[in-house]
């Protein structure tokens, strides 16, 4: 059986380092973008080394105060392994425990509540092949039905999440908001950016109450497939964003 990369170092200190960072700029591009729901909503990446853990935020921060230091080392549970001086949601990483645990190549979850993408989740149609953006999530969006707040104490939702995603790169969770996955940081806040920007494109024609043009099947397939070949998957736009926050907020490294 292949190994699934998870795009995951070795497991030193500055490999945890350069992941804080990483995660770290990526809560605060979220602030930037206007993607947060002030304190509410996760990113979470797996650290390399024995045993499941994880880094994520600590509640109660603005995703705009996130900085590498901050992050903290959580269990499977979402319990802190370190002593720490702000509270973990262990409810809020219920979604995100369940998708790290089942897929080696989530190394990264991004769970956002953005007002686009949870106008989207309310929807049955999901995301709607409108844009050329929207057609690189053709087949690879799954959908969770709601079951309410995802707590700790509802271990059996973790099941049918898991089963619900199943090799899907992107989830709607419905009535609720998204969810992204991927083998990096980089690659997972691509997927997350795009996948917002096709909830708001989609937002936005439905908005002109005109006839929406959908392209044919062929075409959408084709266009995919595109976007399967390309090698990238977003590692040169993640330079280019890392170097704008180090120009504007560079204090999300310590």
């Amino acid at each position: 059986m292949d190994t699934i990369p998870t795009g995951l170092p070795a497991g030193t200190a500055a490999d945890e380092q350069a992941l804080r960072e990483d995660l770290a700029a990526a809560y605060r591009l979220l602030a930037v973008f206007g993607m947060t729901d002030l304190i509410y909503t996760h990113l979470s990446v797996r650290l390399p080394g024995e045993g499941h853990r994880f880094l994520v935020n600590p509640y109660g921060l603005l995703f705009e105060e996130i900085t590498a230091s901050s992050l903290v080392v959580v269990d499977a549970e979402g319990l802190p392994t370190q002593p720490i001086s702000h509270p973990v949601n262990p409810a809020g990483f219920v979604i995100h425990s369940a998708v790290h645990r089942s897929r080696a190549d989530a190394a990264c979850v991004m769970h956002t509540h953005t007002l686009a993408g949870m106008a989207v989740a309310a929807q049955d149609g999901g995301i709607l092949p409108l844009n050329q953006i929207s057609l690189e999530f053709h087949e690879d969006v799954a959908f969770h039905p709601y079951e309410g707040i995802a707590a700790d104490d509802n271990l059996s939702e973790r099941e049918r999440l898991v089963r619900d995603l199943g090799a899907c790169n992107a989830l709607i969770l419905q009535n609720h908001g998204l969810m992204t996955v991927g083998r990096t940081v980089a690659e997972t806040f691509y997927r997350t950016y795009y996948l917002e920007q096709a909830c708001r494109i989609q937002i936005a024609a439905q908005s002109t109450g005109a006839k929406l043009n959908v392209p044919s099947l062929d075409r959408i397939q084709r266009t995919r497939k595109q976007f399967d070949e390309e090698e990238d998957k977003g590692e040169l736009v993640w330079k280019a964003l890392r170097r704008k926050l180090d120009r504007e907020q560079p204090d999300y490294v310590t």
